[in-house]
């Protein structure tokens, strides 16, 4: 059993109980759910997943005053529920695994994870939030929120970036895909600088990851579950795939050693990262032009930063340096 389905079962079965009798004034002032880090609340848990910070448990969010009043009681309630459900057995916490569910103040539990206690109120606000925080509480479900001041704040977050702030972010992994990618990993190696040209693709690796979840409008998440989650993504799966070629491409430190190249731009087309890596911004492009961002298809993705970032409207956005965002 998955850990979202586990978590609204413990609740039916227990927690709903427990409100509706400990706390009958209240059980429709509760919004209950899974919210927050984990595998689980993504639906990526495993058998791997069941070690730690797993098991039967679920969230409870109440507004301030509530909070206040009824917050360390309830807590305390929740606690003397049974640990172990379903032949699963009690949740087991990692060192920093603590508070992820149980009792929150709804504000307090939105402000602990992306800095601010409501949804952003304009353009710079959303820019600086980084992605996977936002990934973190828009995911999971929400079992019960009658009050719905929890669903209100986090369908808000939920609706995604406004336009402008969406472009500037693809125009920065744009920026830097064709920085780390598409010229400094070619010139590392062609200096023998490994270790750098292997920092370059691991840059040009996750700023590709978060430009595919741009384009499909989705948040990118935790760095361990990015590519694992492009799986689920309508638009470019194929990237993912390419990716991960990339990853387990052999050394190609040898076809450097035994080719030589009159400029400094030339491609060295024996080496198959840059192939891959060429191939993936085609994809890009081709992706950027059916969203009506840029046009053309010229490969190289420094050369679409430009008419992308005409498109945006917001002059203090518009202002900010290439690859801010």
């Amino acid at each position: 059993m998955k850990g979202l389905e586990l978590s609204e079962e413990y609740y039916n079965f227990y927690g709903k109980s427990m409100i509706h009798e400990k706390f009958p004034m209240y059980e429709k002032r509760i919004a209950v759910g899974l919210v927050g880090q984990g595998s689980e609340c993504l639906g990526f848990d495993d058998d791997l997943s069941t070690d730690h910070d797993f098991g039967p448990s679920f969230c409870m969010w109440l507004n301030e005053e509530d909070y206040k009043e009824i917050g360390s009681q309830l807590a305390f309630e929740y606690e003397q529920l049974p640990k172990d459900f379903a032949g699963v057995q009690g949740r087991v916490e990692s060192t920093h695994g603590g508070g992820r569910v149980g009792v929150h103040d709804t504000h307090n539990f939105y402000y602990s994870i992306i800095g601010r206690d409501d949804a952003p109120k304009n353009n710079m606000e959303w820019l600086f939030i980084p992605e996977s925080r936002l990934a973190v509480v828009t995911n999971g479900k929400v079992f019960r929120d009658d009050l719905g001041e929890f669903t209100a704040i986090r369908e808000q977050l939920q609706a995604y970036y406004p336009e402008d702030v969406r472009i500037k972010k693809i125009v920065a992994r744009a920026a830097t895909m064709a920085q780390s990618g598409q010229y400094n990993y070619a010139r590392c190696m062609r200096r023998g600088e490994t270790v750098a040209a292997y920092m370059s693709l691991s840059e040009f690796v996750k700023n590709t990851i978060s430009m595919v979840y741009l384009l499909n409008k989705r948040y990118t998440p935790f760095y361990k579950w990015m590519h694992h989650g492009m799986n689920k993504l309508p638009i470019l799966p194929e990237v993912s795939i390419l990716l991960k070629r990339l990853c387990e491409m052999d050394n190609q430190k040898k076809v450097w050693e035994e080719n030589e190249y009159a400029t400094p731009l030339s491609l060295n087309l024996f080496d198959k990262n840059i192939e891959l890596i060429e191939e993936i911004c085609v994809l890009i492009v081709e992706e950027l032009n059916r969203q009506d961002l840029s046009e053309g298809t010229d490969p190289f993705l420094e050369n679409h930063t430009i008419r992308m970032m005409n498109k945006i409207e917001d002059k203090q956005i518009k202002a900010l340096q290439i690859m801010e965002g």
